[in-house]
């Protein structure tokens, strides 16, 4: 699945509006599919590694399951400050070692992790319930290195991209689980099935050319943002009480984001009295460390001083 292009989708011809119409019967199955797809997405070679970028690692493999596991890579710096970080949808997280490195050299302990169905991580196909399935993936790994890698007292924030945004907010919900602090970049949303049609009109889920033009492109849709939150099975937004009226929380979306607008974060940092709100100038999804590096992480350090201490 290819990074979510932001462009305008352009007028169908009258011809592939007659192949259109002509595919509507197929057009709910390619839907449940796109749902599937988007929750299970085809593997990708991982480009980098962490000593691409002059990083110490440890290379974990953290259970989620019987003969399944979370594929992790652990950059050692201050016992006492961890940043868990997560990836965007169809990614992993070699994505993330761009943030991983200013993180680090700042002194943190960063933990970067492949979500399952991701990067080199186990699959899991299952087709419901997977709101918990992922979040499971987030506690697993903060309690690992809670239980088991010496980190038992350190003061640990999630730093999620997108997809993973969700995840971890979501993560929050489940009994026991505790973070002491949440940064969000390029979402989440305060609507699900909004952002699955955004993530179709910028082409990055794969849409046939018979299915592009209308009726069927409608019916695609329609049924990719019914199907698709049903198999999360979450009820999305978090609520306002218990620990998310504690937490420390930083939502940061770029100016010129198509995906998960900066209206839409908005719109869900303010069910939360401590929540904090960036906007990214001229950024894009996903682009706000690319696009202003300096300003970017300077925003992220200042967060995590005043919420880690």
């Amino acid at each position: 699945m290819p990074e979510p292009r932001q462009t305008s989708a352009r007028p169908p011809s009258l011809g592939a509006r007659a192949l259109s119409a002509a595919a509507l019967p197929v057009a709910p199955l390619f839907g449940v599919s796109l749902a599937y797809l988007a929750f299970h997405p085809r593997r990708r070679e991982q480009r980098e590694h962490p000593r691409d970028h002059g990083l110490p690692c440890t290379e974990l493999k953290i259970p989620f399951a019987a003969r399944k596991h979370l594929d992790t890579w652990l950059c050692p710096g201050s016992p006492e400050k961890v940043v868990v970080l997560g990836h965007s949808m169809a990614t992993a997280k070699d994505h993330s070692l761009r943030h991983a490195k200013f993180l680090h050299e700042a002194g943190y302990t960063v933990c970067l992790f492949d979500h399952r169905n991701h990067g080199a991580s186990s699959d899991d196909r299952a087709l419901f319930g997977l709101g918990d399935r992922f979040a499971s993936d987030v506690t697993a790994v903060v309690s690992h290195l809670r239980g088991r890698r010496g980190y038992g007292t350190a003061r640990i924030a999630f730093y999620g991209f997108s997809f993973s945004c969700f995840s971890s907010m979501w993560a929050l919900t489940h009994d026991g689980f505790e973070l002491d602090a949440l940064v969000c970049d390029s979402g989440p949303g305060h609507d699900v099935p909004p952002l699955l049609r955004k993530f179709l009109e910028a082409e990055a889920l794969p849409l046939p050319a018979v299915l592009k033009g209308e009726p069927a492109r409608s019916v695609v849709a329609r049924t990719l943002c019914a199907v698709g939150p049903a198999m999360l099975r979450a009820q999305w937004p978090p609520p306002a009480t218990g620990k998310f009226a504690k937490i420390p929380l930083l939502f940061m979306s770029g100016e010129h984001d198509a995906i998960v607008p900066p209206s839409s974060v908005d719109a869900l940092a303010e069910r939360y009295a401590q929540a904090e709100t960036h906007v990214l100038p001229g950024a894009e999804h996903l682009l706000g460390l690319e696009t202003d590096p300096e300003g970017y992480a300077s925003v992220v350090l200042d967060f995590l001083e005043r919420a880690l201490g």
